[in-house]
């Protein structure tokens, strides 16, 4: 997009985009009437666009647009027929939206909004809360006076558009690159550690309906220490009540912060975190179509990843245009990575079921006789790894969602599982199908019974160390079988 930067080698930089995380509201063009979603393709066809594709699994298939733009028709005619979600690439930041404090400004964001809107498609808010294109007189405030301006800006832009918008993007990039984990310096950081929680709220009250959403950049790679740190911030907002709905991974995949393979299990352990995901600002350096492909896979994968953005059409288009990075070539051609990610989507085309959002809370299971956790050895997502004690340490492979279907997931598609129903039969992680041996009562008493077996979760021969095994036995009222939610 046009104020982006290129991004320094190493590093996956969006300086500057708007972003739109996932699933959608009412929609009505600004000053206009309602118009109807088109309807999803039937699961038995092979779509021929993108959004259609994506439409047969339940998700979207979405861009980024520029206003500036809207009068190409070359550009217009490939979003129009390819696309089912609009992200405008600045028109919604603050310099645009707020341009002299307490006078906003929302021609560009109307302008996109309305076209998208007339061809059918839903749009993604970007952003609210940022510490990049901030007009002139809010980088000059600070303390309470810059953050009552953030406060203000919040409720006069989603007051405009308030009912209209499938997602919003609340805060944007708010951590720190590198191996801290922790957020980075801003002013508005500088206003208190608690401006993200405060911006959340604030969007809340003003929409109560719209999807409210975190997005970053460098938040693909589960081992990141940036991912950690956003992690444990969402964990921290659904322990707290915090209204997050949505976590955007922005995705620009280059030489220096490439694609891995354990992209699936960050989405999937954000998921299991009761919020939706979304990729927010896909591009790819060179247009590998196997990453591409890898990409799309990965999101078909986790039932709740309800969307992906391309950020752009034509290569022409992008923001790093020499990296020729997206699925059209900038005379409007399809790429091979467009045909791999078709393909991929209608090879993916069942609809998923939805991860249930927990009903119970998010977090730790701890043995009361141990003191120890709930534990999946080493971090595995392989089905039939027996489940043990470890300390607690607050990682993703010791966070449990109990679900409205009676089930203890982990990392959002597994769940505890009872290889049997007998006496010794090892307790594992499995990936959730709905069987009975995958549901669990919760007891007041503290123990947790296999609504298959009748038996309860019990710590190996009454064990208490680190390493001790997890298994069903009679239930006898003994500490190794009692547990806490903590």
């Amino acid at each position: 997009m046009s104020t982006k930067e290129t991004p320094s080698s190493g590093t996956r930089r969006h300086v500057r985009r708007f972003h739109r995380a996932l699933v959608g509201l009412a929609l009505g063009v600004v000053g206009a009437t309602t118009v109807a979603l088109a309807a999803a393709v039937p699961s038995d066809a092979a779509a021929s666009t993108l959004g259609a594709a994506a439409a047969q699994s339940g998700r979207y298939f979405g861009t980024a647009i520029a206003s500036g733009r809207l009068g190409d028709s070359a550009y217009t005619t490939i979003a129009g027929r390819e696309f089912s979600m609009v992200t405008p690439e600045n028109e919604m930041k603050i310099d645009a939206t707020e341009p002299q404090q307490g006078q906003f400004n929302f021609s560009g964001g109307d302008q996109v909004y309305n076209w998208a809107v007339q061809h059918g498609m839903r749009v993604r808010g970007h952003t609210l809360a940022w510490h990049s294109q901030q007009p002139g007189w809010m980088q000059s405030l600070s303390g309470s006076a810059l953050r009552q301006a953030m406060i203000n800006h919040i409720n006069g832009v989603m007051a405009h558009y308030k009912g209209k918008l499938a997602y919003w993007d609340v805060v944007n990039e708010a951590f720190a690159d590198g191996g801290s984990g922790g957020r980075r310096d801003s002013n508005l950081q500088r206003t208190g550690n608690d401006w993200i929680e405060v911006a959340f709220r604030t969007a809340r009250a003003a929409d109560p309906n719209v999807k409210l959403c975190y997005n970053d950049y460098n938040i693909e790679n589960w081992s990141a220490a940036k991912t950690q740190g956003v992690y444990n911030m969402v964990r921290d907002f659904k322990s707290r009540g915090v209204p997050i709905d949505c976590v955007g991974l922005q995705s620009h995949f280059n030489s220096g912060s490439p694609y891995t393979s354990n992209f699936r299990t960050t989405l999937q352990s954000f998921a299991a975190l009761g919020v939706d995901v979304a990729i927010t600002e896909l591009d790819v350096q060179g247009a590998s179509a196997t990453t591409y492909a890898n990409v799309t896979n990965d999101c078909l994968a986790v039932s709740r990843c309800v969307g992906m953005t391309v950020w752009g059409v034509r290569d022409s288009d992008s923001w790093r245009s020499g990296d020729t990075p997206l699925l059209f070539d900038g005379n409007g051609n399809k790429k091979a990575a467009y045909t791999s990610v078709l393909n991929a989507l209608n090879a993916g085309g069942s609809t998923p079921t939805p991860t249930p959002t927990p009903t119970e809370g998010t977090g730790p299971i701890k043995g009361v006789a141990s003191g120890r956790c709930l534990d999946v050895p080493n971090a595995s997502t392989t089905d039939g790894i027996q489940v043990q004690l470890w300390d607690c340490n607050g990682n993703n492979n010791q966070q449990w969602a109990s679900t409205s279907a009676s089930e203890l997931q982990v990392y959002g598609n597994k769940c505890l599982d009872a290889a049997g129903t007998g006496n010794g039969v090892k307790v594992q992680i499995y990936s959730c199908h709905g069987g009975d041996n995958q549901k669990w009562r919760v007891n007041s008493d503290g123990t947790i019974v296999g609504v298959q077996s009748g038996l309860c979760l019990d710590a190996v021969g009454q064990g208490t160390g680190n390493g001790t095994q997890i298994q069903l036995y009679s239930c006898s009222g003994g500490g190794n079988q009692k547990w806490s939610r903590s």
